[in-house]
Parts: C-alpha cells; sequence; structure tokens
C-alpha cells in the first residue's frame, strides 16, 4: 500500500492542467451530490401535511382512515342524539313526577302524568289494564304483586330503549385503536417494500410510509378515545334516568295500594268499575 509521502510525491509528479482538471471533476461531484441530497430533503416537508400524507398514503391505509374518520363523525353525531333525547325525556319525568307527587289518589294523578311523560304513561296504562283484570279487588298483595311485574317489564324495557345506540360507541371505542394499527403495519410494510426495490434506507424512500403509518395511528386514537369516554358518560346519565323512573313506578304503586286500602272490604266481583279510591256501581 502507498505510503504517504509517496502520494505527495506521486501529485506532485501530475501536470497543473490535470491537476485542475481532477479538482474540478471531485468538487462537480460534491456540489451534485449536495444539491442531489438538498432537492431530496427539501422536498419531504411540502408532503408532510396531513392532507399530503393521506393522499400520498397506499390504498389499503386511506380506505383505513376514512372509516376512522366516518366512525369519529357517527360518535359525535350519537352524542348530540342522546343529550336532545336525554334532556327531553327527564324534564317529561320531573312533570310528571310532580303530578304524581302532589295527587291524593290514582285517578288524580294519571290524567296529568299521562300527559306529562310517554314512558309514565306506559306504567299507568299498564296498572289500569291490570286493575281492570283482576276479578277481585280485595287481593291487594296479589294485585300489587302483578303491577309490580309489569313494571319491572316496562323499566326494563325503558332502560333499553334509551340505551339504543350506546352499543356503536363501545364497538368504536373498542375497535379503533386496532383498526389504526392495521393502517400502522400497512404504512411500515411499503416502507420495507420500498428498501427492498431501491436498495436504499434514503428518507425519502421511508418517509411516505412511516408517515401514513403514524397518521392512521393517530386517527384511530383520535377515534377511539372520544367513544369511550362519551359512551361512558351516557351510560352514568342513562342510569340515572332509570333510577328516577323507578321512583316514579314507585310513586304509581303507591297511589294505587292507599286508593286499594280504602276501598270497602266486600266487594263483590263484576259489580262495580274501577274509577279510583271509591266504588262507582257499573251501569
Amino acid at each position: 500500500m502507498p505510503s504517504k509521502k509517496m502520494l505527495v510525491a506521486g501529485w506532485e509528479w501530475v501536470s497543473p492542467r490535470a491537476r485542475n482538471a481532477a479538482l474540478a471533476l471531485l468538487l462537480g461531484s460534491v456540489v451534485a451530490h449536495a444539491q442531489t441530497a438538498q432537492g431530496t430533503f427539501g422536498a419531504l416537508p411540502e408532503n408532510m401535511t396531513p392532507m399530503g400524507m393521506f393522499w400520498n398514503a397506499d390504498i389499503v391505509v386511506k380506505v383505513v382512515m376514512i372509516g376512522l374518520v366516518v366512525a369519529s363523525v357517527l360518535t359525535w353525531t350519537i352524542l348530540l342524539a342522546k343529550i336532545v333525547e336525554l334532556w327531553f325525556a327527564r324534564q317529561s319525568l320531573a312533570r310528571a313526577q310532580g303530578s304524581l307527587a302532589g295527587a291524593r289518589s290514582f285517578a288524580e294523578a294519571s290524567d296529568a302524568a299521562k300527559g306529562a311523560s310517554g314512558h309514565v304513561a306506559m306504567l299507568i296504562g299498564a296498572a289500569e289494564s291490570e286493575l281492570r283484570r283482576s276479578p277481585d279487588l280485595r287481593d291487594i298483595d296479589g294485585i300489587k304483586e302483578r303491577i309490580t311485574a309489569r313494571f319491572e317489564r316496562i323499566e326494563a324495557g325503558v332502560g333499553r330503549h334509551m340505551m339504543r345506540a350506546t352499543g356503536i360507541l363501545a364497538t368504536i371505542g373498542a375497535t379503533s385503536p386496532f383498526v389504526g394499527l392495521f393502517g400502522a403495519v400497512w404504512g411500515i410494510m411499503n416502507s420495507f417494500i420500498g428498501i427492498e426495490k431501491l436498495h436504499t434506507t434514503n428518507l425519502a424512500v421511508v418517509a411516505p410510509g412511516i408517515a401514513e403509518a403514524l397518521l392512521a395511528t393517530a386517527i384511530g386514537l383520535a377515534a377511539a378515545i372520544p367513544a369511550v369516554v362519551i359512551y361512558n358518560a351516557l351510560a352514568r346519565a342513562i342510569t340515572h334516568y332509570s333510577a328516577l323512573f323507578a321512583n316514579a313506578s314507585v310513586e304509581i304503586l303507591t297511589l294505587i295500594s292507599r286508593d286499594l286500602r280504602q276501598r270497602p272490604a266486600v266487594v263483590q266481583p263484576g259489580s262495580v268499575e274501577w274509577r279510583g279510591p271509591a266504588a262507582v256501581p257499573a251501569e
């Protein structure tokens, strides 16, 4: 291997014209490489915006992103719809409870409560139906048990009705991170494919795949986190409403029990028609 002194001595024997040509060629190569690197890395920030990363993403990753955005829009739509539904339901229930609390008999409370709340109207309708169908109004315990059983079914049905669409939130919250992870894996896979095709680890080759992978992951988390928070908040609000609705059923059952206790001790089945606390002869 030639020593440093030999290289210096050999360089001195080269003519000045050859030296200048070699230096010019070396300098031109360095400048061209610098310009290429500057052009390559200078173009990257233009495509690093979210929209740029989306449009440059693979078709599979685009579908994942669009699906996650639709899921996020659906989450906020359900939130607005359930807020309006719960607000009107609670206002109606509050008016019905006020009518029940101020009534002295079931007959006095039924008309006002029916008009105030549709859910309370279901309870009153079930109680009136059972009172009409009961052959012996002296069987107070039996009547109360049957009415209570009807009320329990109605309360369960109302609870299911109020929980409508919240299952979609649970599904979005549970699956969105994994859907975003699928998009991330697909984007990273595209980066490795680019490395294999071009046989280089240049940032311009791997950056697009990594960028779309990170964007898919971010959108997945942005869809999942609000869905989980909103689902828990709505579940608590609906549970509170169900408790208030149960209180209304207790108020109705209390009025019926009080009315039945105040009736005469002996009532012939079929000889009276239920009108409240007093027995009115049937025509």
